[in-house]
């Protein structure tokens, strides 16, 4: 009998998979996006250099305040909102899109969608 393989396993599998295609420059940053089962985290990467040049998450000091529930589709685009702004004001316009491994739906997909309107292009 086959032994179903755990939940972090498939995610790590699937992140390499999307990482094989996915890279990031300091002109057009990785938007890597992570999801727990009580918050949701967003970084711009530049891989060529290893360092991180904004992040957001429903544990952002900023965002805190204005969420009741940290887990849901409505923190999700809080979250892509701010990443999205954190971007604009480091002059950044253009990025590639990370899901981490995740289907794009529900809360990956709120973040990315708020992030297109405050003015990402991915």
């Amino acid at each position: 009998m086959l032994k179903k393989k755990p939940r972090k396993e498939v995610l790590r599998r699937k992140h390499a998979r999307v990482r094989k295609k996915v890279f990031g420059t300091m002109e057009r940053p990785r938007l890597s996006v992570y999801r727990s089962l009580n918050h949701i985290y967003a970084q711009l990467i530049d891989d060529t250099r290893g360092v991180t040049l904004a992040a957001a998450s429903t544990l952002s000091p900023e965002i805190r305040g204005e969420l009741t529930k940290h887990g849901d589709t409505a923190a999700a685009r809080v979250v892509g909102r701010v990443i999205a702004e954190k971007a604009r004001a480091r002059g950044i316009a253009k990025v590639v899109f990370d899901r981490g491994g995740n289907l794009y739906h529900g809360r990956i997909a709120a973040l990315a969608e708020a992030a297109r309107e405050h003015g990402l292009d991915f």
